[in-house]
């Protein structure tokens, strides 16, 4: 059976609605099960304890439906931040889709952020919110490489599978993005790895990737990622080489970044593919609009 842990309030309000347009913050689960190597959501700033266990919080979808009732004003609701919606324990739980739901009723709009295909057991209710609201379904890739991906991202399914996913929720009129982050430096961060990445993306329909060259590390993550690069490429000298170059800094911006920012919105300008954040939120609020203007 799987842990719960108390909660008081499921919805966050954000200070502003910058990131992905989103006015409010929902979490239904505590703890990722992922295993990638990167997470910045391992740090110890965050204070969560064992953080590769998944636990729900007791009685969310009823704290959630308190919380979107009294709402005055709807809004756009972005989940995924600090642990993925789509778990493994999801397909069983149901707690996501059941949130989709009130989300829905209460005439909320979404934005979700995952690494699994599982998404797609909700295009439904993806579509369903879409007629009311606007709707941003984004994938976390940062490798085209399905081997270094099971390396660093242990337990999710790879690259291609979530490319596949994108693809059919975009055969589903649903506006779908990628998060192009963390790349990580020395590993991913390639002009073939971002031209296959842009290339795949528009050929499975999606209208915008977000990047960043880089990866972020703080107290806690640190330690765990530099142990991870030591066990996972023995001899390579990744370890000593992030420490050489990167030290404590909690901004490790590849060294090829500028390099590669000139590749990537090359190839989006080539593929008609957003990546300007305020772009990217007009763009699928447009979308929005435009299914309304249609529909009356």
């Amino acid at each position: 059976m799987m842990k719960t842990i108390p909660a008081k309030t499921i919805l966050q309000r954000n200070k502003s609605s910058d990131w992905f347009g989103n006015d409010y913050t929902m979490n239904l689960y505590r703890g990722c099960c992922h295993g990638c190597i990167y997470c910045d959501s391992r740090s110890d700033v965050y204070g969560i304890e064992n953080f590769g266990e998944v636990c729900a919080k007791e009685n969310a979808l009823e704290i959630l439906r308190n919380e979107l009732r009294r709402k005055v004003r709807s809004g756009v609701i972005g989940t995924g931040s600090m642990s993925d919606p789509y778990n493994p324990f999801e397909e069983k739980e149901l707690l996501t889709r059941h949130a989709l739901e009130l989300i829905s009723a209460y005439g909320f709009g979404v934005t979700v952020i995952t690494k699994s295909p599982l998404i797609t057991r909700d295009i439904d209710i993806y579509k369903e919110i879409s007629e009311h609201s606007p709707v941003l379904c984004k994938m976390t890739v940062t490798t085209s490489d399905d081997e270094l991906c099971r390396l660093i991202e242990p337990n999710v399914p790879v690259s291609s599978r979530r490319f596949e996913a994108l693809a059919e929720m975009a055969e589903n009129g649903l506006f779908t993005g990628i998060t192009l982050m963390p790349v990580l430096p020395f590993i991913e961060d390639s002009e073939d790895n971002i031209r296959t990445i842009v290339k795949t993306a528009h050929d499975c329909g999606v209208k915008c990737i977000y990047p960043a060259f880089g990866v972020t590390m703080r107290s806690g993550q640190r330690e765990y990622f530099l142990s991870r690069l030591e066990a996972l490429f023995p001899g390579s000298g990744l370890k000593e080489r992030y420490i050489r170059s990167f030290g404590s800094r909690y901004g490790c911006t590849s060294p090829a970044a500028e390099k590669l920012w000139k590749v990537f919105t090359g190839e989006c300008h080539k593929y008609k593919i957003i990546y300007n954040m305020k772009s990217i939120i007009a763009a699928y609020k447009l979308s929005y609009e435009n299914r309304q203007l249609s529909f009356f």
